[in-house]
């Protein structure tokens, strides 16, 4: 009897004890893929130590849009000088959190006889991403221009060999 009262109380000690939660699953990865992108680009802020409210007013709002082929690296990066341009060239990453569909980047850049460090920040999904982007031009350590900009991508398909 002894027996049964030992896997009794076992059993009973069983019931008892709470069950550890099962781990929750990470979703997976939200990468953007790598292809045809057509971005759009429009101007929020331009200001220049010299501005008039008449280059201002001309400026704000323009358009532009790119379509180019957009590489993505294995760190989900895209291409630094596709997001960058026409505000930069021979970008690199300074930072990134790039991950979960929210999209946060520093690029540092070459700009006609100066850099140029830009701001990115908002988000994504594999074929598409809405950021704002924010970009201070320097030469010979001044500021010679800041820029606001909204820009827009959607993937249009897979790069045309060659």
């Amino acid at each position: 009897m002894r027996g049964y009262w030992t896997f009794a109380a076992l059993a009973l000690a069983g019931c008892s004890a709470e069950q550890a939660p099962a781990p929750e699953q990470e979703d997976a990865p939200i990468v953007l893929k790598a292809g045809q992108w057509t971005l759009s680009r429009t101007i929020t802020g331009y200001n220049t130590p010299d501005i008039t409210a008449e280059d201002y007013a001309r400026m704000v709002g323009t358009k532009t849009e790119a379509k180019l082929c957009i590489a993505v690296g294995k760190d989900g990066r895209p291409d630094a000088d596709a997001l960058a341009r026409p505000e930069g060239k021979d970008c690199t990453y300074k930072d990134a959190s790039i991950r979960k569909g929210r999209f946060i980047a520093t690029l540092a850049c070459k700009a006609d006889g100066g850099t140029s460090e830009l701001v990115l920040e908002g988000n994504y999904t594999p074929e598409s991403l809405t950021l704002g982007s924010s970009m201070t031009k320097t030469v010979g350590g001044k500021a010679v221009l800041r820029t606001t900009h909204d820009l827009s991508g959607k993937r249009t398909g897979d790069c045309a060999a060659g």
